[in-house]
């Protein structure tokens, strides 16, 4: 490793919370990550892990000298990308998290890797709310509000909720002219991962939202299982427009109860506010801004 090694062996170890991954990740052995680390403490007179038997977590030094020694690498790489940015296109890792309703997004991002192939994409797929800058994501792709002031935020593209059920299930149970006729009805929800809630379906009488008791036929926490229980004729799931786009297109699912259901969500991309722009970030962010969601 060369001078900046015990550094980039300290980040690594961090960021993956083991000596055996950040090894790896660098093309070492995890003794080499354990003895670089070492002598960084010994140099800086602190201990920057507490170590056990199966894992390693920060000390509160270590969590002020890893965010210190981003700062480091994130100036490199500026550097290094202002130098680079007129001798072709953007390249580079690239390291994002989707909520887990991103996997209906990859023809965007299978057309992002075809447009951008120097461009290495690291995509994590969870809803489970990652700290962008403690876990080192160069972005995240969130739907809701920002509220971290850490983060610049970029829209990447409206959705609405939408009723759906197959044809062949509204021809067999009737289809709901009104919300409270959805008590008879055979209801797929549709459960967050990070609150344990379901989601509620944006019902309305007028300008009014109104509540109502609805059956929980199914209850999942990820959106693919719904289309296809839908699509299969069990039941009414409540889903975004992009992810049913095709259904509704082939007609294999239809909306119902439109003039009673009222939303408007929007896509997110989200960065660390004190972290350089570079090329292959904005690349990202120009092209999913256009072909997320196409008209």
């Amino acid at each position: 490793m060369d001078s900046l090694g015990p550094l980039n062996a300290f980040v690594q170890a961090a960021q993956t919370r083991s000596f055996t991954v950040a090894g790896r990740q660098l093309g070492v052995s995890s003794s080499a990550i354990g003895k670089a680390v070492a002598r960084l403490e010994e140099r800086l007179g602190v201990r920057l892990f507490h170590r056990s038997t199966r894992t390693i977590t920060l000390t509160p030094e270590g969590a002020l000298f890893l965010e210190r020694c981003r700062r480091v690498f994130a100036e490199i790489e500026a550097a290094e990308l202002e130098l680079a940015q007129t001798q072709g296109a953007p390249r580079g890792k690239l390291r994002v998290s989707l909520p887990l309703a991103g996997m209906l997004m990859m023809p965007a991002l299978s057309a992002f890797m075809r447009a951008y192939p120097e461009i290495e994409l690291d995509l994590d797929f969870s809803d489970r709310l990652v700290d962008v800058i403690e876990e080192g994501f160069d972005a995240v792709v969130r739907a809701g509000e920002n509220r971290d002031s850490r983060l610049m935020a970029r829209a990447l593209g409206t959705f609405r909720l939408k009723l759906v059920g197959a044809p062949d299930y509204l021809a067999r149970r009737g289809i709901p002219r009104r919300p409270e006729d959805l008590r008879s009805h055979a209801c797929l929800h549709h459960r967050y991962a990070t609150s344990g809630k379901l989601e509620p379906w944006p019902l309305r009488r007028g300008r009014k939202h109104i509540e109502i008791d609805l059956p929980t036929t199914a209850v999942v926490n990820t959106i693919e299982p719904l289309i296809h229980m839908a699509e299969q004729g069990l039941g009414i799931a409540c889903l975004p427009d992009f992810a049913v786009r095709r259904q509704l297109d082939d007609g294999a699912l239809v909306t119902v109860l439109d003039s009673h259901t009222h939303h408007a969500g929007l896509f997110r991309l989200l960065w660390p506010s004190s972290r350089y722009v570079s090329p292959k970030l904005r690349a990202f962010a120009d092209f999913m801004a256009q072909h997320l969601f196409p008209a």
